[in-house]
């Protein structure tokens, strides 16, 4: 399995980028978001992988930050949605705007991406929020405190979305909370994910 890759862009198209490593050049699908972040031809990247094996093809795909490649795989795990669908809707919503809008159950702004009607994003919804529910978060504003059962309870609603929102990602509440510690619960919700994601991104 790739992990990652560094080396120099020597080539970008639509939904495309090739980097140059070792005298190999490795062609990554990839995001709109992630394309506006690379360099210019000829200087050096860095992207985080995934390779897709299949049996007539190997496709590998590339997100300059980890957030972005752990939302990627989240949106693969779901029945019906295929590499350049998930590429399709990272290029069009964030991460955060994916997260938030599975955790508010808002359709509307996943059918935005193309190729994504209202039923697949009601069953994108349905299943990641299934993931979030397996994850024993819940919804209640009755204090910061873990339950009997395992379950996170969150004082402020916004940073309740944001800890839902940011499940979606991949993220435990345990690993979460003491970063958002340090924000402030009033902020946007949307406001709330980009900040943790930073901190996360400065502590790794």
């Amino acid at each position: 399995m790739i992990y990652s890759l560094n080396g120099t862009v020597i080539h970008t198209e639509p939904n495309a980028v090739v980097i140059e490593c070792g005298g190999v050049g490795y062609k990554c699908l990839t995001t709109f978001n992630t394309l506006r972040l690379l360099p210019r031809i000829g200087e050096k990247a860095m992207l985080y992988t995934h390779m897709i094996v299949r049996d007539d093809a190997v496709e590998l795909c590339g997100f300059a930050a980890t957030d972005e490649l752990n939302c990627f795989k989240m949106l693969m795990s779901i029945s019906g949605v295929g590499a350049r669908l998930a590429v399709a809707l990272l290029s069009e919503l964030s991460p955060e705007q994916v997260a938030l809008a599975v955790s508010m159950g808002d359709t509307k702004t996943l059918t935005k991406a193309n190729g994504v009607g209202n039923k697949l994003a009601q069953r994108i919804i349905l299943e990641l929020k299934d993931k979030v529910k397996k994850l024993g978060i819940t919804e209640q504003t009755a204090g910061s405190t873990a339950t009997a059962g395992g379950a996170v309870v969150i004082s402020s609603s916004n940073v309740s979305q944001a800890v839902n929102a940011l499940a979606v990602l991949g993220y435990l509440p345990d690993e979460v909370m003491p970063f958002m510690k340090e924000i402030d619960p009033e902020l946007p919700v949307e406001k709330i994910i980009g900040e943790t994601l930073k901190a996360i991104g400065k502590k790794s």
